[in-house]
């Protein structure tokens, strides 16, 4: 059982905590439990203020100690950002670092972390109301306003309100796969992915419009050329209109919506199948496997045989049901 701790201290902002414990629920394969137990961890006994809307207070379970028990720590919003952190919290966050335990940040949360210098010389993210504040405060942070979140690996941090959301799915496709962190997402009723930054929300899934039938139709045909003016012509529309259309339905361009279900198919393809990398390259239709590498690291983070490595294993495992329901 993988232990996540979630730390609340006064001021936290209710949303951020609960979405944590709310999106690890939802990792659970049909029929089963889910992989991980979320511990809520303050001050025993002493009642937390959720400061975003004041409307209740809340006493954690589980003491700021139990944080030593955690495979991962995550690091709600506060309100005051601004304000010191306690020093018992900064110090136990420093030892669970150096333990090498995975520590991510939602929000405002980024504070916290850099606080504790675990943002130096590192590239981070925060809400973008927040980020100048960030980058000023601690100029050791490369602060990086126009991201959903940022992976270094051990620490993770967030932008603001919902792409905690995104950073939890991120972190049960890390840890399990692809298909239960869209199964999770499916649960939470929000898309798996999501391309693009704080200012320009982009869903990988198709959404329920007069597009549908046409990006149904170039998930079927990923391994061909597929260009504008065929995605055009298959769309019964000219090559201006279907841009104008994209733009209306996903916020996104259709060559951009294309690349992502492209990195999409090779990460199931990397999962579930031992084809080599130049194979799942060409049914995916990158052309070869230097053009995978490039646009998957761009994308995922990690090259395809890494992706590999960490995630075929657990691909097999899951069942022919949780497959089929993949986003």
């Amino acid at each position: 059982m993988h232990v996540v701790g979630v730390v609340a201290v006064d001021g936290v902002v209710g949303f951020d905590l609960t979405t944590v414990c709310q999106a690890f629920a939802a990792a659970r394969p049909p029929g089963g439990a889910s992989p991980y137990e979320v511990r809520v961890c303050g001050v025993p006994d002493a009642q937390v203020t959720a400061a975003d809307t004041g409307c209740f207070r809340l006493t954690a379970p589980f003491g700021l100690d139990d944080l030593a028990a955690a495979d991962t720590i995550l690091v709600p919003g506060v309100q005051h950002w601004s304000r010191p952190v306690a020093p018992e919290v900064l110090e136990l966050l420093a030892d669970a670092a150096a333990r090498g335990t995975r520590i991510a940040s939602i929000c405002t949360g980024a504070f916290v972390l850099a606080a504790a210098g675990l943002l130096d010389g590192m590239r981070a993210t925060t809400h973008w109301n927040a980020a100048r504040e960030l980058a000023e405060t601690y100029p050791r942070v490369e602060v990086d306003p126009s991201v959903l979140f940022v992976d270094n690996g051990q620490v993770l941090t967030s932008a603001g309100v919902c792409a905690g959301v995104d950073l939890c799915l991120h972190l049960i496709r890390r840890d399990h796969g692809s298909a239960l962190a869209s199964r999770a997402a499916r649960l939470l009723v929000m898309p798996a992915f999501r391309d693009g930054g704080q200012a320009q929300f982009i869903s990988y899934e198709q959404p329920t419009g007069s597009l549908q039938p046409t990006m149904g139709w170039m998930r079927a045909n990923l391994h061909r050329g597929l260009p504008l003016t065929a995605v055009a012509r298959r769309a019964s529309m000219s090559v201006r209109t279907l841009n104008r259309r994209f733009r209306e339905q996903t916020g996104t361009t259709p060559l951009r919506w294309l690349l992502l279900a492209r990195v999409h198919r090779a990460q199931e393809l990397l999962e579930t199948t031992d084809l080599p990398v130049e194979d799942v390259a060409e049914r995916c239709g990158f052309g070869s496997a230097a053009t995978l590498r490039r646009h998957f690291a761009s994308r995922v983070g990690t090259t395809p045989t890494g992706y590999r490595a960490t995630f075929r294993g657990r691909a097999r495992d899951a069942s022919p049901q949780l497959a089929r329901e993949r986003c």
